[in-house]
């Protein structure tokens, strides 16, 4: 029996190679690996492709080419996530397909918006927390820990913790932490040496030294926004929008007066807690974003992402 003639033909060896050509996944042949592990914060999607030089006839009925891709996807975990700031992250990084979840001690909100059943709400204390669990596949850790309180408190509060959460970040390979620190509203030196302001230092310092390089600092002042507390929502924004209007429009005439000391107490324009969240957000999906970020630095990064 004569062979059966062949239904590809492959290019001489004269032809010159084919250019790469990009494939989009097929819907019907997605396939899911397991999920990733802290060492492989990564996806592996399948997509199915067919190639076809201008002399190659190409048949349709034969089984397509599986080609495995790495594909990043983002799952960050924030600590403090169902108070005000932490809350607010979390639903913009909801709002941008990323993945969340959030160690606090009160765990779930008791309140019922559509994106809080979106987040894997865990109750928890940093400084006794299951980092091995909690951090499994985080591509970034979000601290908004802090407080005040006595002297002990606030050092504990605000530098211990952020400083334990740095650093079993970096021992289980997350690439990036992201600190809500404070702005330091130009106060003398002797006014900065408070458990509160001590304490947020230390964090910016151990996050600076172990993230050098994707390491992210945000510096807001007064955050206004809708705060719920114990079923009641103060709406700070009442306040701090007309603020923040007033202080830019004066801008140019109150920049002579931010050398003195304490100035920004007064002068310091507030930071709406969506703008501070989606800084957060690009410091999350930017990498080229890391470092020390003051008020007018946040607002522009939460500008480029809501774009």
């Amino acid at each position: 029996m004569a062979p059966s003639p062949l239904l590809v033909r492959p290019p001489a060896l004269a032809s010159p190679p084919l250019s790469p050509r990009r494939c989009a996944p097929a819907a019907a042949s997605v396939r899911t690996a397991p999920t990733p592990t802290a060492a492989a914060p990564f996806s592996r999607l399948r997509t199915k492709c067919r190639f076809a030089a201008s002399d190659v006839r190409e048949d349709f009925s034969s089984n397509p080419i599986d080609i495995v891709a790495d594909v990043k996807t983002e799952k960050i975990v924030v600590l403090g996530g169902s108070g005000f700031v932490g809350s607010a992250i979390c639903k913009a990084a909801v709002s941008k397909g990323i993945e969340v979840v959030s160690l606090s001690r009160s765990g779930r909100p008791s309140y019922s918006d559509s994106w809080v059943d979106q987040v894997n709400w865990l109750a928890g204390d940093v400084f006794y927390a299951r980092w091995d669990e909690v951090l499994v596949g985080a591509t970034a850790v979000v601290s908004t820990l802090g407080g005040f309180g006595n002297e002990e408190q606030m050092k504990r509060i605000n530098g211990e913790a952020n400083v334990i959460a740095v650093n079993a970040a970096k021992e289980y390979g997350v690439p990036k932490f992201i600190l809500i620190s404070v702005h330091d509203y130009n106060l003398p030196s002797f006014l900065l040496s408070s458990g509160y302001f001590t304490g947020k230092r230390e964090a910016e310092s151990e996050v600076l030294s172990k993230y050098p390089a994707s390491g992210v600092v945000l510096r807001p002042g007064f955050i206004y926004g809708k705060r719920k507390v114990n079923g009641f929502e103060i709406p700070l924004d009442t306040v701090g929008q007309p603020l923040e209007k007033l202080l830019s429009s004066v801008e140019n005439f109150t920049k002579p007066l931010s050398s003195l000391p304490a100035s920004d107490l007064v002068l310091a324009p507030p930071v709406s807690v969506d703008d501070v969240a989606y800084a957060v957000i690009n410091g999350v999906i930017d990498d080229s974003f890391f470092g020390v970020f003051t008020i007018e630095q946040i607002k522009e990064a939460a500008a480029n992402v809501r774009v």
